[in-house]
C-alpha cells in the first residue's frame, strides 16, 4: 500500500516522523511526502521542503511531490474544485504521481480545510489517517464531514504531549494513536543536529541558572491591542523573573515587530536579570534544551505542555485566561489549546489530573461543537454539575450553556423565554404564525357560512 503524507508544518513532520520511527503506521509499499505551505503569504515563511534542519525528516520518505508546484499560482489553501471535476483531477493526480487509489491511505494535517479535506475527497477509496499538529489535536473538528469522508478516516496519530488525554479530532471513530515522548524526543534532537545560530548564547549563560520566554504576538490575532501585547509581555519577563534566574532568554514571534523587545529588556534589567534575545532557527523545545532552561514562560504555546512532556522543564502560561475569555465565536479552534494550558498551569487548577483533564475537554469540545460532538454532551453534563463557578464562569460563557440548556446556565428571563427557539422558530414568531393561521381559518369558516 502506497502511504501518501500531506504536511504543512515541522510539528507535523515530525510527529509523523516519530511514528515511523515507533513502527505506528503499519507495513507499505512507498511513503510519498507531499509538503505544502499553510500561510497566507507563502514567499514569507519557510516551508517544511525547503527548511534544511528537516531534511533528515524528509529522508525517511521513498520521495517527496511538491503540492503547491503543482497547483501554482493557486494557494493550496483555495483549492476547492467543484464536484464536477473531481474524476478528472483524480486521473490527473493519479498519471502524475503514479497512485493506485484503490491501494492508498492518505495521512493529512488540518483535515477539516483544503488541501487535506480536497485530497481526502479526491480518493474516495483511500484509507485516512489524521497526523496531530500539537495542541489543535485536541479539539474537536470545526466543521461536519461528509460520512464518505469520516467513515474512511481509522487513525489519529499524535505526539502525546498531554498524556492520558485522547484527542476529539476524528472522534467517536477514529482510534488514538500516541507518539511516545521520548520517541518525539528524539526526533527533535534530530531537527537541531547542525543548527547552530545561537551565536555564543550558550558560553555567555555560563550554565547559570535561564529563563526561556515565547512571544506569540497575540495582537495579530485580534485578541490583544499592540499596547496589551506589550504589557502581556512585560508580565511574562515578571513571571520568569520570580523563578530567580540569571539570565532571561526571549524567543520573540517572527512576526513580531523588534520595539517589543526594548520593553522587555529594560524590565529585565528592573528585574535583575541579563535579557537576551533569539531570533534563530531552532524551535522553542529545542531552544530550551539547548540552554537548559529551568523553566518556560509564554501565552498558550504548545511549546508548553511539550516541553513538560519531552525535557520534564517547568512551565508557566501568562495571558491564557485572556485569550480564554476573549476568544470569537465561543467555536474559535485556539479555544482547546488555550484551555489546556491555562489548566496545565493555573496556580488553583483542578484539571492537572488526565481523568479530570479529559472531562474539561470532552465539556468544552461539546460546548464548542455541539453537533459533531453531540457524543459529548453527557460528558458535558458530568463536568458542569460538579464544576466550581469560577471554572465553569472561565471556561464556559453563559450564553452558550443557555443555548445548549446545560447545567449552570443562568436562569431564564420572561424576554428569552419568549424569543427561545421552539421547533425551529422563536417563540414569538411561533405565536405569530398561530395567532395567522387562527385568522385564516375563522376567514374559511366565515366564508362557508356565507356560501361564497
Amino acid at each position: 500500500m502506497t502511504q501518501l503524507f500531506a504536511l504543512h508544518s515541522a510539528y507535523g513532520l515530525a510527529t509523523a516522523a516519530a511514528a515511523l520511527d515507533e513502527g505506528l503506521l503499519g507495513e507499505h509499499g512507498e511513503r510519498i511526502l507531499v509538503p505544502f505551505v499553510s500561510s497566507r503569504v507563502p514567499e514569507t515563511s519557510v516551508g517544511i521542503l525547503a527548511d534544511p534542519a528537516l531534511s533528515s525528516l524528509r529522508d525517511r520518505f521513498d520521495r517527496v511531490e511538491d503540492l503547491s508546484a503543482l497547483l501554482g499560482p493557486l494557494h493550496p489553501s483555495s483549492w476547492k474544485p467543484a464536484a464536477a471535476d473531481m474524476p478528472l483531477l483524480r486521473r490527473l493526480f493519479s498519471r502524475t504521481w503514479s497512485l493506485d487509489g484503490d491501494d492508498l491511505e492518505v495521512l493529512v494535517q488540518s483535515p477539516q480545510v483544503a488541501p487535506a479535506r480536497t485530497l481526502m475527497m479526491l480518493f474516495p477509496h483511500a484509507r485516512l489517517t489524521i497526523i496531530g499538529d500539537g495542541l489543535m489535536t485536541y479539539s474537536p473538528m470545526r466543521v461536519r464531514l461528509p460520512h464518505t469522508v469520516t467513515a474512511r478516516i481509522g487513525r489519529v496519530v499524535h505526539a502525546d504531549v498531554v498524556p492520558g488525554v485522547t484527542p476529539l479530532v476524528g472522534s467517536p471513530t477514529a482510534t488514538p494513536v500516541p507518539v511516545s515522548p521520548l520517541l518525539f524526543r528524539a526526533v527533535l534532537a534530530e531537527t537541531a543536529t547542525g543548527v547552530d545560530d545561537t551565536n555564543g548564547l550558550v558560553s555567555t549563560l555560563k550554565g547559570e541558572p535561564t529563563v526561556l520566554v515565547l512571544g506569540q504576538y497575540l495582537s495579530a490575532l485580534g485578541l490583544v491591542s499592540e499596547s496589551e501585547e506589550v504589557a502581556l509581555q512585560v508580565r511574562m519577563i515578571d513571571r520568569a523573573a520570580e523563578l530567580g534566574p540569571a539570565h532571561i532568554v526571549f524567543k520573540p514571534h517572527p512576526a513580531a515587530p523588534p520595539r517589543l523587545s526594548d520593553a522587555l529588556r529594560d524590565r529585565a534589567a528592573v528585574r535583575g536579570a541579563v535579557f537576551h534575545e533569539y531570533r534563530g532557527a531552532l524551535a522553542a523545545e529545542m531552544l530550551a534544551e539547548r540552554i537548559d532552561a529551568r523553566a518556560v514562560v509564554a501565552g498558550f504555546s504548545t511549546a508548553l505542555p511539550t516541553v513538560q512532556a519531552v525535557f520534564g522543564t517547568e512551565i508557566e502560561a501568562v495571558g491564557a485566561d485572556t485569550v480564554v475569555s476573549r476568544l470569537a465565536p465561543y467555536e474559535n479552534s485556539n479555544r482547546v489549546p488555550a484551555t489546556i494550558v491555562d489548566a496545565l498551569t493555573r496556580r488553583d487548577s483542578r484539571f492537572r489530573e488526565p481523568e479530570r483533564m479529559q472531562l474539561l475537554i470532552d465539556a468544552v469540545g461539546y460546548a464548542m461543537q455541539p453537533v459533531v460532538a453531540g457524543h459529548l454532551r453527557a460528558r458535558a453534563e458530568e463536568l458542569l454539575t460538579s464544576i466550581r463557578p469560577s471554572d465553569r464562569d472561565r471556561y464556559f460563557a453563559s450564553e452558550r450553556l443557555s443555548e445548549l440548556r446545560l447545567p449552570g446556565a443562568p436562569p431564564e428571563t420572561a424576554v428569552r423565554r419568549a424569543l427561545r427557539p421552539a421547533g425551529g422558530i422563536g417563540r414569538v414568531e411561533q405565536a405569530r404564525l398561530t395567532a395567522l393561521g387562527a385568522r385564516r381559518r375563522i376567514g374559511r369558516a366565515w366564508r362557508a357560512l356565507r356560501g361564497r
